[in-house]
């Protein structure tokens, strides 16, 4: 029996994702735009929605038939699997709390996933395509809504996207205790390298640090739209076109 293909980072199938990442939504923005369709655009969220809960089922049970995970490691505790219901939920709902949420858990863990994946098989292993569908379809969806309907992230914004990452600490803490599995890495640093493998090996400490790299993530993913408000403030305060 031949062994799964070996996933490299930063290797040609990797390159790809990534690239296709950054211009799909892009792509399907500016065809909605062009179009100026209504009709496509609820076609798009319909296609992405259901690619997810459909990668997402379809995952399960591959794993399951083949017994390479347990029930343990098959609940959906991971950070990524709550931001795929919530930006699935922000773009059916139009809701813009909803969006905000998915704004920070999105591009503040997905992408970090996706630029250094805890992933073992590569191209063209199923959990490879699925790995990345999950991830990069939340993204697409994030820079979706961005693009067509005008969302952002604002202050309070961070205050929110906290408090519901509290809510997931808690939760994935007392789910980690009871199955023993690394759900949200809260109970050790992933295997792959990331930002968490300069954390603490002290457990305590590491949480700690855990929770104000989130914050601090959540802050400096907000400076973009900071700047722009800054600037837009500044052409239109009329003290500052004053002719001296």
């Amino acid at each position: 029996m031949n062994s799964p293909p070996a996933f490299h980072l930063y290797g040609t199938a990797h390159l790809v994702v990534i690239l296709l990442t950054i211009a799909l939504p892009f792509a399907l923005a500016a065809l909605v735009r062009r179009t100026k369709s209504s009709l496509l655009e609820r076609t798009v969220i319909a296609v992405l929605s259901g690619l997810l809960v459909f990668n997402y089922v379809a995952y399960l049970i591959l794993v399951r038939q083949t017994g390479v995970l347990g029930w343990k490691q098959m609940l959906p505790m991971q950070l990524c699997d709550w931001a795929m219901l919530v930006i699935i939920v922000a773009m059916w709902t139009g809701n813009r709390a909803w969006f905000e949420v998915a704004y920070f858990w999105g591009i503040g863990g997905t992408v970090q996933a996706v630029l250094t994946p805890n992933l073992t098989y590569g191209f063209p292993d199923f959990r490879f395509f699925s790995f990345f569908i999950s991830h990069c379809g939340i993204i697409i969806g994030i820079v979706f809504l961005m693009l067509i309907r005008k969302y952002r992230p604002y202050p309070f914004s961070i205050v929110k996207a906290f408090l519901w990452s509290e809510l997931y600490f808690v939760v994935t803490m007392i789910v980690d205790a009871i199955t023993g599995y690394n759900y949200g890495f809260l109970l050790h640093k992933p295997e792959a390298f990331s930002l968490l493998s300069f954390l603490s090996d002290s457990r305590p400490l590491y949480l700690l640090q855990f929770h104000l790299l989130a914050l601090a993530f959540f802050s400096v993913l907000y400076v973009p739209f900071a700047i722009y408000d800054f600037l837009r403030s500044e052409q239109f305060n009329p003290a500052s076109s004053r002719v001296r």
